[in-house]
């Protein structure tokens, strides 16, 4: 696979589970082309390891604590990335820390890797997004489109029956 676009987080705590919803809303709204894979990772770790060594350019979409206000979205680059993991939020972020040191190790890691995170509002048990973050969706999946597109590969919105 070209592009691989991997949705963490957990869908029980409300904004926790942000990259599940982009999946989700990727998935819903978009034609996704051959060259992208969308995959809800959840809260995985190895697990993930195969789809990460088989992906030349990793985006992941999570929520992430990076001391910026809540609801501030951030955008990280390759080795910035396994750092900000080990600042841990939640459970998954251990596991995918550790997958990416794994992939490191083997010399199977992306050409590319780009996070895309969003600093939570709530952690409370649910599984919608607050309001807020709910409200930034939009110009996280712009960001995603502005990534595959430095690729070659486009998010098409896929047709509403009238």
């Amino acid at each position: 696979m070209d592009i691989l676009i991997l949705g963490i987080g957990n869908f029980l705590l409300s904004d926790e589970g942000i990259g599940i919803h982009v999946v989700n809303s990727l998935l819903k709204d978009y034609q996704i082309p051959p060259q992208v894979s969308v995959i809800d990772g959840g809260t995985a770790g190895m697990e993930l390891l195969n789809f990460i060594r088989e992906a030349k350019h990793l985006i992941l979409v999570d929520a992430v604590k990076t001391g910026h206000p809540p609801a501030t979205i951030v955008t990280l680059k390759e080795n910035e990335i396994p750092a900000l993991f080990k600042k841990k939020l939640s459970v998954h972020q251990l596991g995918l820390s550790d997958v990416l040191a794994a992939a490191n190790f083997t010399g199977t890691t992306p050409e590319t890797m780009t996070l895309i995170g969003i600093e939570p509002v709530s952690l409370e048990l649910g599984t919608e997004l607050s309001p807020t973050i709910q409200q930034q969706l939009p110009q996280i999946l712009d960001l995603i489109q502005q990534e595959i597109e430095k690729f070659g590969q486009y998010l098409v919105p896929k047709l509403r029956d009238a």
